[in-house]
């Protein structure tokens, strides 16, 4: 079977619908699960997250945090997900960046969303604790 044929052509990008731009790179490449130029269609849940981890190849990990209420003692609780994400190399992101993600189809055994937008972090975040 010709493999090429059911993928979209390089250097052209799809509109992958809800308003999402695609990322303008220089740079060509061929990515099978990529939104833009793959066949990976977006669909259902739009998330966004910052990036805890890009060590893996064409994968990171992004954390949601969200607040839980305690209905016993009346106050909320503060809890967290991590989420493994498919990263395109149309996007360039370090640990600290928010990025908004897509739900699609599984991709792997862990992963089911897309990055779709990235907006680089300001702050030049440092290990340890913050000074009071």
């Amino acid at each position: 079977q010709n493999m090429e044929r059911s993928y979209h052509v390089a250097g052209k990008a799809r509109n992958v619908g809800m308003g999402i731009k695609a990322p303008t790179t220089s740079e060509e490449y061929f990515d099978k699960k990529c939104p833009f130029r793959g066949d990976v269609a977006i669909r259902g849940r739009i998330l966004r997250g910052v990036v805890v981890s890009a060590k893996m190849q064409r994968t990171i990990i992004v954390r949601r945090d969200y607040l839980h209420f305690v209905q016993k003692y009346k106050r909320y609780e503060r809890r967290h997900k991590h989420i493994a994400v498919h990263l395109s190399p149309a996007f360039k992101v370090n640990p600290g960046d928010t990025v908004t993600i897509g739900e699609c189809r599984p991709l792997s055994k862990t992963v089911r969303f897309n990055v779709i937008a990235h907006e680089p972090s300001t702050a030049v975040q440092k290990k340890g604790f913050a000074k009071l």
